[in-house]
């Protein structure tokens, strides 16, 4: 992947939308400029999970902001990740659209795993280098990041759904907080983190770190009002408990250090955090600078310096499913191949469709560990519906649609097919499976593949398909699939 000098990372996230510019030298980051725009897209989340039209425009109104401050940087140098309410919402597919041309680059929705990785990378970052274990705790506006790690590696990851606006909109929606509210809050808190509890245990690390607003406003709350001399501690959510609760309003709550965009917000991050303290048996937690657009901006980083997590994630998953490596080489190969000669005749920018297909061929046999019938359709399941890190909920939705449509009909994926690139991703995976359905090393004539006027024509040697009368005829019925779905396809034999 090309390097950049300047990059950007826009987080998407349920209460605040965040853009950061920054320098790249070398390994490291340099920040150049930042916005942040309180949108509070999950404070409009019907109880059906749609998204109202006023939410809507606050987050288009923000991102055409946004959008002026990125032009002119090239796409491969912006990240921009959509978080909790993007994946909840019903009609986000609808603002994606809308969001994606307000802005001018492409938005990744990602999964709440791959969030909290991408939050503890920022932290990590933020933080002296320590060979001691680090629990993360984010609380976001409609989600709650956890993770467990060393250094810049996290070991386990959570997301739970709750954050402070959806508890803050849900327990104190009027404003008024009663001894009754603010109990029913932490009580739904506890009962959510009692699940992963078991894991994120005091015993399982050394030191509690929270990041982004909610714990880097508490922490200041507490600082500022002598509640807490370093960090957050429960004596200091104690006393918090009990002036909010004096006050009975948060608009009546006079704090210092309290900021008038944190005010609504801050009873359901509370009670949040007091739940996670209760539950997890944490008796100080200090707070980062780094979060999930600084995790995005070294994870950027890393794919230019040859460090993806998606090439990482994709080995994991071939060890994991067992999956016959020279096999997947030899399929690997040859539909890459096939794909830049489309390339060459389509003129398309293969660079993303070849990644895209390494990515698939690689793992197009991962359902054989659960059946052989059908292997592709579990394949394609696990790739669209399994925690994959650094892959976007797009990108596993791309890589399952191009596996599950690696044989049998067509018809499966022809209405999701957006385009004849796909469409060449597709035909150079199922040629590349047809010709090494015997999984031997064999030695294959001058394969050509092309787009000629309006169809697709592959050319190879008569002599070589007469002395390989079942591939001819799998080649046969081939073009068959394909014509009678409506994508020509020839088959030239030459001498």
């Amino acid at each position: 992947m090309k390097e950049y000098s300047t990059v950007a990372a826009v987080d998407l996230g349920s209460n605040s939308f965040r853009l950061q510019v920054a320098r790249v030298e070398e390994d490291q980051l340099y920040p150049l400029d930042s916005l942040k725009d309180t949108v509070r897209l999950a404070a409009g989340l019907t109880a059906d999970k749609i998204l109202d039209q006023d939410a809507c425009d606050r987050a288009i109104a923000c991102l055409s902001r946004f959008g002026e401050r990125l032009r002119g940087l090239p796409r491969d140098a912006v990240r921009v990740v959509g978080t909790n309410t993007f994946r909840v919402a019903k009609n986000s597919a609808e603002l994606l659209q809308q969001a994606e041309a307000a802005l001018g680059f492409p938005i990744e929705i990602i999964a709440g795993r791959e969030e909290a990785r991408l939050i503890y990378l920022g932290v990590s970052h933020s933080l002296p280098v320590s060979s001691k274990k680090r629990l993360v705790v984010d609380i976001g506006g409609g989600s709650t990041e956890f993770v467990i790690g060393a250094g810049f590696k996290p070991q386990q990851m959570e997301s739970l759904y709750m954050g402070c606006v959806s508890y803050s909109r849900r327990f104190f929606e009027d404003g008024r907080i009663t001894r009754g509210a603010l109990q029913r809050a932490e009580l739904s808190a506890r009962i959510e983190v009692q699940a992963i509890a078991s894991e994120f245990q005091s015993y399982h690390w050394q030191e509690a770190v929270g990041s982004s607003g909610t714990a880097k406003a508490l922490a200041e709350i507490l600082q500022l009002n002598g509640y807490s001399d370093n960090g957050i501690t429960p004596a200091g959510l104690d006393k918090l408990r009990a002036a909010i609760l004096k006050a009975g309003d948060i608009g009546k709550l006079k704090l210092a250090g309290l900021r008038p965009d944190r005010v609504p917000v801050l009873a359901g991050g509370f009670a949040i955090m007091s739940a996670i303290f209760a539950e997890l048996g944490i008796a100080r937690m200090s707070v980062a600078d780094g979060a999930l657009r600084e995790g995005v901006l070294y994870d950027l980083l890393g794919r230019f310096h040859r460090h993806d997590m998606r090439e990482a994630t994709a080995r994991q998953f071939m060890r994991r499913y067992h999956v016959d490596p020279v096999q997947a080489g030899h399929v690997g190969q040859l539909c890459i191949d096939l794909m830049r000669q489309l390339g060459q005749s389509l003129e398309l920018d293969p660079k993303d469709a070849l990644q895209h297909l390494n990515w698939a061929a690689r793992l197009h046999e991962i359902g054989l560990t659960i059946a052989h019938s059908g292997y592709h359709k579990h394949s394609a399941y696990i790739i669209e519906n399994a925690d994959m890190p650094g892959f976007s909920k797009k990108e596993q939705a791309q890589l399952g649609q191009l596996v599950l449509a690696q044989r049998g009909a067509l018809g499966k994926v022809a209405t999701q097919v957006p385009n004849r690139g796909v469409w060449s991703q597709i035909l150079a995976l199922r040629l590349a499976v047809l010709f090494y359905r015997s999984r031997t090393d064999i030695i294959l004539p001058e394969v050509r593949l092309q787009w000629r006027r309006n169809g697709f024509e592959l050319s190879l040697s008569q002599d070589w398909l007469e002395q390989n009368p079942l591939t001819q005829t799998a080649l046969e019925a081939e073009v068959r699939e394909w014509n009678g779905a409506g994508q020509h396809l020839a088959m030239e034999k030459t001498g």
